[in-house]
């Protein structure tokens, strides 16, 4: 029989443990890479500009976080239909896309703190005359919602009986088909409506009914906020104290005014 000698042995186990020590330490000094998911185009928030890139609010402050985070990120394009599940089976690491902080969601995912809190508001042609609060001025009319949002979730819940209910992929969608006459009424997040129909504009074909909603908190949640994986704590966290950081210095108040005319900030935040 061989005997191998432990001095030997304990040589080629020292370099190894070494070597490893050498990489961690390495893999440590590297910007995380994370991938961002977003749902295009939902202006003023994300959008492809006229080069084709993608722009817009949630883009620019995405942008900065990641920075003050020290984190690599790439951004990924993907419908909001999916894009829970994609973020569960980890085709990214997370979503900041406009998205409500609600119970159901939170029994999905992790939410970082509220970053924005956007109303949303009742849309319709010009010169229509109908009442939110009078079911018999809406009976027989359809809105336009887009699909798995917490505008659909509202109007599903309060409006199944009075309203045919249109479901879209986009909120361009249900734009678009406002603006063709296939549909009578839209219910947009409030920044979506002015930029894509220009509501409170004088010249505008199309005006807000009703005022500004954003209760019940259980439909509508605590605010936007970015989501990810139960476990990527560590994550959440690095995006908390970038949040922080943008409030502190007025980082984010500078950049909500050059996209919004009005606060944008939740309670929390104010």
């Amino acid at each position: 029989m061989i005997r191998h000698s432990p001095r030997r042995l304990a040589r080629p186990l020292t370099l190894l443990t070494l070597g490893l020590g050498i990489i961690a330490t390495a893999q440590a000094d590297e910007p995380r890479h994370v991938r961002i998911a977003v749902d295009v185009p939902y202006p003023p928030f994300e959008y492809r500009n006229a080069d084709g890139e993608l722009a817009g609010f949630e883009i620019d402050l995405g942008n900065e976080l990641c920075q003050r985070a020290k984190l690599n990120c790439e951004w990924v394009v993907q419908g909001w239909d999916g894009i829970i599940p994609g973020l569960l089976s980890r085709k990214y690491d997370a979503i900041m896309s406009s998205m409500r902080i609600t119970p159901a969601r939170e029994r999905q995912v992790l939410f970082t703190e509220p970053y924005a809190m956007s109303p949303k508001v009742w849309v319709a042609r010009r010169g229509t005359e109908v009442s939110i609060d009078d079911p018999n001025s809406l009976k027989g009319l359809s809105v336009g919602v887009q699909r798995g949002t917490t505008q659909d979730a509202y109007i599903t819940q309060r409006y199944a009986d009075t309203l045919d209910i249109q479901r879209y992929a986009t909120a361009a969608d249900v734009a678009l088909d406002l603006e063709s006459q296939r549909l009578d009424l839209a219910f947009l997040n409030y920044p979506v409506a002015l930029d894509t129909l220009g509501i409170g504009k004088a010249d505008s074909e199309y005006v807000q009914i009703g005022p500004r909603i954003d209760r019940p908190e259980s439909i509508f949640g605590r605010g936007n906020a970015i989501a990810v994986r139960p476990r990527d704590e560590a994550l959440a966290e690095a995006f908390n104290q970038a949040l922080d950081s943008v409030y502190a210095d007025g980082s984010f108040e500078a950049l909500m005014n050059q996209y919004f005319d009005y606060d944008l900030r939740p309670a929390s935040r104010k």
